[in-house]
């Protein structure tokens, strides 16, 4: 004799796992990291300083008061955009840093976005088509890489109006062998797999191929390179604008505050330290972020940190 409870399915028990969507798993690798998590509440106020900051702040990172010159940080009588005391002509600190993250966020997004597009395709084309077409793509690129990226960017600055356009231009230029490099290098590894061959006997053209079945493979390597660049580019425009050659005045960039409080170092060192400090924390956030991205697109990564989580949890 049956009761009604042999017709009862069995529910899960608590310490099951229950499929969750792609987002939440990756937001729960991303907690568990909490150097990697810190990193990205860090770049994401940076972003959003880079999108407000003007539209609040930008009058008041304009407005002079030579009584605040060069006023000291850390000075709460004061209005708290002076928290981290005043330049030259007595603008706060800490709004002329909110204001000026957007051009020099808006520089390296923009090279690293133009550098990683035009890099990626002519990397598949060389990878991927005849070795014709792959030797003329690479001599271009070994002749971009024999110029200094730094020492190219000089020169070329030099002769072209400092703007935010052709630093832009510029330093895509710069980067472009990386990515055509190394998405090259990938497809002629994934090119030989059997999955490609098969697309190739179906009868898939060229462009489906690539696009569809190589370039999903060959993605995560060049994310992951590309948070990198983020940084060294940050990094190559605040030493044009250090150097005098970057974005110029009125305009405003980190590092072009830290150029114009070097000759206050000894009597007003705050007027370089924090865009310094700045620029430093951005960029070690965006090298923690790329690591953990390194794992997070990495199926194989990711199950490894899955396997290593359930046998110490």
């Amino acid at each position: 004799m049956t009761t009604n409870s042999d017709h009862i399915p069995a529910q899960p028990s608590a310490t099951e796992d229950v499929p969750t969507s792609p987002a939440k798993q990756v937001l729960r690798m991303l907690w568990r990291d909490k150097l990697a998590f810190f990193a990205a509440v860090f770049l994401i106020l940076v972003i959003l300083c880079a999108i407000f900051g003007p539209m609040l702040f930008e009058e008041e990172a304009t407005r002079q008061d030579l009584r605040g010159r060069n006023a000291p940080p850390f000075d709460f009588s004061r209005n708290w955009l002076f928290w981290l005391g005043g330049d030259t002509l007595g603008r706060p600190l800490l709004a002329r840093i909110i204001v000026a993250a957007q051009n020099t966020m808006m520089v390296a997004a923009g090279a690293v976005a133009a550098s990683l597009a035009i890099g990626t395709t002519l990397g598949l084309i060389a990878g991927y088509s005849g070795p014709r077409t792959s030797q003329v793509i690479m001599r271009l690129a070994d002749v971009i890489m024999s110029f200094p990226s730094l020492l190219l960017a000089v020169i070329v600055l030099y002769m072209l109006a400092p703007s935010v356009g052709n630093l832009i231009i510029v330093l895509a230029i710069t980067r472009i062998p990386v990515y055509l490099r190394t998405s090259r290098a990938e497809v002629l590894e994934v090119r030989e797999r059997m999955f490609v061959q098969a697309a190739q006997v179906m009868g898939a053209s060229t462009r489906r191929i690539v696009f569809r079945h190589i370039l999903p493979i060959v993605a995560p390597t060049l994310i992951t390179i590309a948070t990198l660049d983020f940084a060294f580019v940050m990094l190559a425009e605040s030493s044009l604008s250090f150097l005098g050659i970057g974005i110029q005045p009125p305009e405003i960039t980190w590092g072009l505050m830290v150029s114009q409080g070097r000759p206050y170092l000894t009597s007003a060192w705050w007027l370089s330290f924090f865009p310094g400090l700045v620029i430093i924390l951005t960029t070690l956030s965006l090298n923690l972020l790329s690591n953990w991205m390194r794992t997070a697109l990495d199926p194989v990564q990711r199950w490894r940190l899955e396997i290593a989580r359930k046998k110490h949890g």
